[in-house]
């Protein structure tokens, strides 16, 4: 009989241990929404471990580890994060947590600088260790600035800063 039809002792081991998630190596930066963001996300992972702990499923075994490794994470997270105020960084310069207005040959955009748990480039959140950000920082408007990408590195002028 082919081992294809074979069920070996570790098929499908809900207990099987998962890799754990990367933690960053650079300070836990967030702003005061991505903070509670990520105490919201903890909460929400908690409150469906506690859902799952007493059912027997092997689905339902699966996604409790699979949420386990998850909250080991949440919970690293969270208890490194570094709140910034972006009220009290320097109005005259990017800085963590700007809203920066920049204009470039692709036409103007703007974007923030946050923390990596709450990037989003598609709706303008960039982390402050992307090289977008490490180009803006410290700029101030009227400079340019050389953005290094992928697709080939390209100069952008600060037209506005402003902090929510």
């Amino acid at each position: 009989m082919s081992r294809a039809f074979v069920k070996d002792d570790h098929d499908g081991d809900a207990t099987e241990a998962l890799p754990e998630l990367p933690l960053s190596d650079h300070p836990n930066y967030a702003t005061p929404h991505g903070a509670a963001m990520l105490r919201q996300r903890l909460a929400t992972a908690l409150a469906r471990r506690d859902a799952l702990k007493d059912e027997t499923t092997l689905d339902q075994q699966r996604e409790l580890a699979a949420l386990e490794r998850q909250l080991r994470w949440l919970t690293a997270r969270a208890a490194s994060v570094i709140e910034m105020d972006p009220s009290k960084q320097p109005h005259d310069r990017v800085a963590f947590g700007a809203i920066v207005t920049v204009d470039s040959p692709e036409g103007e955009r703007r974007w923030q600088i946050v923390g990596e748990d709450e990037a989003d480039a598609e709706h303008g959140l960039v982390s402050y260790v992307s090289p977008l950000a490490q180009a803006l920082l410290g700029a101030r408007v009227g400079d340019e600035v050389r953005w290094a990408r992928p697709a080939g590195d390209m100069t952008i002028e600060v037209l506005r800063i402003d902090y929510a």
